[in-house]
């Protein structure tokens, strides 16, 4: 029996063909939809309709019989009810007339989308705060972890610092010890220097004046001499 066939089974008792084709249309868009969505679909007597995952997996090709990968997908299932199944299986005996005789749903059914709907919408706000609780714990753990690090990381930077202040300081005092060890060789070369050349400045002055002495006692000898020839 395709669609049609079965638009055609119910037209008379809904009234006409138009009206069985848009109840059909209608039954079938919400249980679509519902199992879409991940909901439960289940009619007492027939069966259910759900969602089902499957995990990737590796199959075979019934043509070449190679393997192949198969990704995982999600599948519509479903489920026959106990009233279907023994009407299927022949323990129970189908009506000559009239409808089949499924088991009438309970009082408070036919709300129990709402309820379920309501119980899954619990169920999905209690894991998002199960899972906001475990993120807070886990972040709250990593900042102690992050704590002891960070004063490691501290202590460490001071202790670099404290023992680079006293390289830094010996490093100023080798210097300066540098510095006046060069200035006073510096001083030292000057003075050597210096006293040479004022050695040579005295030399040059005392000649001059031993020379005017002889000069001054050759002049007396000779003014000496004509006197005495004079007097002669």
């Amino acid at each position: 029996m395709n669609k049609a066939q079965l638009v055609e089974a119910i037209a008379d008792k809904l009234g006409g063909r138009q009206q069985a084709a848009d109840a059909v249309d209608a039954v079938l868009d919400a249980m679509v939809r519902a199992v879409v969505a991940g909901d439960r679909v289940s009619v007492t007597g027939f069966g259910s309709f759900e969602k089902v995952d499957r995990p990737a997996r590796y199959a075979r090709n019934p043509q070449t019989g190679e393997r192949v990968r198969v990704k995982k997908t999600s599948v519509p299932r479903f489920r026959a009810g106990q009233g279907f199944k023994d009407l299927v299986a022949g323990t129970k005996k189908l009506p000559k007339g009239g409808e089949v005789s499924v088991k009438k749903a309970p009082k408070g059914s036919l709300s129990g989308g709402k309820v379920t709907a309501k119980a899954a919408a619990k169920k999905a706000t209690a894991k998002k705060a199960t899972a906001a609780k475990k993120t807070t714990a886990a972040k709250k753990a990593t900042a102690v972890k992050a704590a002891p690090a960070k004063k490691a990381t501290a202590a460490k930077k001071a202790t670099t610092a404290k023992k680079a202040a006293p390289a830094k300081k010996a490093t100023t005092a080798t210097k300066a010890a540098a510095a006046k060890k060069t200035t006073a060789a510096k001083k030292t070369t000057a003075a050597k220097k210096a006293a040479p050349a004022k050695k040579a400045a005295a030399a040059k002055k005392t000649a001059p004046a031993k020379k005017a002495t002889t000069r001054t006692t050759t002049a007396r000898k000779t003014t000496a001499k004509k006197t005495t020839a004079r007097k002669k």
